[in-house]
């Protein structure tokens, strides 16, 4: 199924193993979210309800969302029909994934961070897709759609625009020079057969999951350094 898969897809590029499986959070019927979700008109939503001593999540999707991916599946073709529902939904089981791991660790997590590392997810997970599809064009295209086209809508994002802009800043800056290491690192031979690693040499790999597990700060710091 379309969210496993992409679970899947994240888990095997950072190498976060999860216990859980993103279904058993899903939530698409948006009057089972909590009073002060129900306004929201977005497509995606992570719902974290804490205490003192345990938390609980909840991932909402549209269901008109997930019955277009799967439809149009874009794990077998990533394409101008689904890219905006498939970074949609990735973008939300990016937030599952990463928000379960750290706290599994004991870690607490801003919504900057959340943000900052769905951003990025959202280029490499799409990088590996695009390369394993087609194997032999390098896709250069996801700077532009990712970044450069995109555009936040205040009226949504409300009181949390800066820091979706934020986001967005620092993740076009590591992923412009993540770009030029992928570029750099080579092509696969015509006679094999693409997987999520063989796209991605190993010093790319090592660097995003060494990334995947700085804090906030650190994490901006890097970016800052590095750009």
């Amino acid at each position: 199924m379309i969210l496993r898969q992409i679970q899947d897809l994240i888990g095997g590029i950072y190498d976060v193993a999860l216990t859980h499986d993103v279904y058993d959070f899903l939530v698409t019927d948006r009057g089972h979210l909590p009073a002060s979700a129900r306004s929201s008109s977005t497509d995606e939503q992570l719902i974290i309800a804490q205490s003192d001593d345990a938390c609980g999540i909840s991932l909402y999707l549209d269901p008109h969302l997930l019955e277009r991916l799967r439809r149009a599946d874009p794990i077998r073709k990533l394409d101008d029909e689904n890219v905006a529902d498939y970074l949609t939904a990735l973008e939300g089981v990016s937030h599952f994934v990463y928000f379960a791991w750290n706290a599994g660790h004991d870690k607490s997590v801003s919504l900057l961070e959340l943000e900052l590392q769905a951003e990025i997810d959202k280029y490499i997970s799409s990088y590996c897709l695009l390369r394993r599809q087609f194997p032999n064009r390098f896709p250069a295209e996801l700077m532009r759609v990712l970044f450069e086209r995109t555009r936040i809508d205040p009226a949504l994002a409300g009181d949390r625009t800066e820091i979706y802009r934020s986001a967005s800043r620092y993740a076009e800056k590591f992923c412009r020079r993540l770009e030029r290491s992928l570029r750099d690192s080579g092509s696969l031979r015509d006679s094999e057969t693409p997987t999520r690693n063989d796209v991605m040499s190993q010093p790319v790999m090592a660097e995003l999951r060494r990334f995947y597990r700085l804090t906030d700060t650190r994490k901006r710091a890097h970016i800052e350094r590095e750009s």
